[in-house]
Parts: C-alpha cells; sequence; structure tokens
C-alpha cells in the first residue's frame, strides 16, 4: 500500500508540471536563458568571476548577521509591547514607529555619515581597540539593518505573543512552572510559529534591502555588478545575472522556511 501511495503521488506531481500553462512558462524561461546565452556578451565573467564571488559571500553574511541579531532584539521588543509595563513598552513602540517610519537609507547615512564622522573627534576612541572597526564601513552597515530588522519584527512578535492564548501561560504556571520555564517553552515556540511566515517575507525583504550597502562603500554583489557595468560599459548582461543571484537566493531562503514552518507544528504539539 505505501509503494502504490508513492506511485500516485509522483504521478499527481508530474500531472502538475505537465498542465498547459505549466509547459508554457517552462519553455518561455528556457527560450529567454538560449537568448541571453547567445544574443548577449559574457566574455567578462572569468575577470570577475572571484569578485562575484566575494560578493555573493559578503551579502549573504551580512543578510544572515543581521537577521539573527535582529530578531534577537526583535523578541524583547515585541514582548515588552505586549505584556510590559508603560515604561517598557512606550519605548519599544517608539524605537520600532521611528524604524518603520522612516527610510533605510536614510538610517544607514545617518549612521554612517553622522555617528561615523563623530567617533575621531575622540582620541580615547582613535586609540581604543574598537577603532579599525569603527574606521570601516560595513559595522554601520551591519547595524542600520540589524535595526531596522527589529523594527519590522519587533511589531511582528508584538502580534504573535498577543496572539497566543493566555489560558495556556496561566495552566503552565498551575503546574508550577516558573515565568521564564513557561516563556521558553509554551509561549515564545508559540509566538514563533504564529510569526514565522512573516519572518519569511521579512527575511527576503532583508535580502533585497542589503544592496544599499554599497552605497557606504561596502563591495557585496550589487557593489561588483556596478563595478561591471562601469568597467565594460555593459548594462543588460550584469543586471541580469545580478536578477538572477538574487532570485536563487529567495527560493532557497523561501525553501528552507517552508521546511521549518513544516517541522515545527509537531514540535510544538
Amino acid at each position: 500500500m505505501a509503494g502504490e501511495a508513492a506511485i500516485v503521488n509522483v504521478a499527481a506531481r508530474t500531472s502538475l508540471w505537465l498542465q498547459p500553462h505549466r509547459i508554457v512558462l517552462i519553455l518561455m524561461a528556457l527560450g529567454l536563458v538560449l537568448a541571453a546565452a547567445f544574443f548577449m556578451r559574457w566574455d567578462w565573467l572569468p575577470q570577475y568571476y572571484e569578485a562575484g564571488l566575494l560578493g555573493i559571500w559578503r551579502s549573504l553574511w551580512i543578510l544572515a548577521v543581521t537577521c539573527v541579531l535582529g530578531f534577537l532584539l526583535a523578541v524583547p521588543l515585541g514582548l515588552a509591547q505586549a505584556a510590559g509595563s508603560f515604561w517598557f513598552a512606550a519605548p519599544a513602540k517608539v524605537f520600532c514607529t521611528i524604524i518603520r517610519g522612516t527610510p533605510l537609507l536614510l538610517q544607514l547615512w545617518l549612521l554612517y555619515y553622522g555617528l561615523g564622522s563623530l567617533f575621531p573627534q575622540y582620541p580615547w576612541i582613535r586609540e581604543s581597540w574598537m577603532w579599525p572597526y569603527l574606521r570601516q564601513a560595513w559595522p554601520y552597515g551591519v547595524l542600520a539593518l540589524t535595526l531596522s530588522f527589529a523594527g519590522y519584527e519587533g511589531e511582528v512578535m508584538r502580534g504573535a505573543f498577543a496572539g497566543v492564548p493566555k489560558g495556556q501561560i496561566e495552566a503552565a504556571r498551575a503546574f508550577g512552572m516558573s515565568r521564564w520555564k513557561a516563556f521558553r517553552r509554551i509561549w515564545l515556540p508559540q509566538a514563533f510559529y504564529r510569526a514565522l511566515p512573516t519572518l519569511t517575507g521579512e527575511t527576503v525583504l532583508q535580502l533585497k534591502s542589503t544592496p544599499l550597502v554599497a552605497t557606504i562603500s561596502v563591495i557585496d554583489i550589487f557593489a561588483v555588478s556596478s563595478k561591471v557595468r562601469q568597467d565594460t560599459y555593459l548594462t543588460y548582461e550584469p543586471l541580469l545575472l545580478l536578477a538572477l543571484i538574487y532570485m536563487a537566493i529567495t527560493g532557497i531562503l523561501v525553501f528552507a522556511f517552508s521546511r521549518i514552518e513544516a517541522r515545527i507544528p509537531n514540535k510544538i504539539g
């Protein structure tokens, strides 16, 4: 019976791909790939191959670090707004409002050209161990993207925390769980599961925001593409390749989050 069910599932999936509109889309995609391969210039690729790989690595590194740090900051921001006192909820609300109400590019430039220009004026900073990092551009890019992700995801976590039934928390307390244990085992996992679909979208948006670090001289994959266009005077080829790279990364992210979302209910239940 298990073998027959597997055969039925394979047949069903095959039939989905053989639908007329899907066949047309696949043929169109193949046509675009062949047209790009034969009618566009790609002789510049070997020259910029290593720089491109380094740019992809930097983009992925910035994405991973800012999403992880931003989420760790978003959890207390959401919790403070959902269950904290006024003295905790008000600053968290103000922070999220400011971050969500101002452009990310403005935040990035305020940190880099504003805060970054103040540090050299203090000799004790220039002589400290922090100066080799503060004089570079990437810490300001990471900080700006982290705060942006935390501001948006903090509001998401606020709604996720508020959406968990209070009866479950009260039942955990009645069974003798401490506040921290109830939060760690019940409240946070359920809030995370509720926020996961939105977290997927926010992570994809964060990926699309990483090219902004190129405006403060951080060499990511977008900066490499701009360098190719300046050196070769080619416009479409590097941009098309850049779009393909971002689409591939987005597909991997969506697939990874979908697998996580499929597994979490079993763990929560």
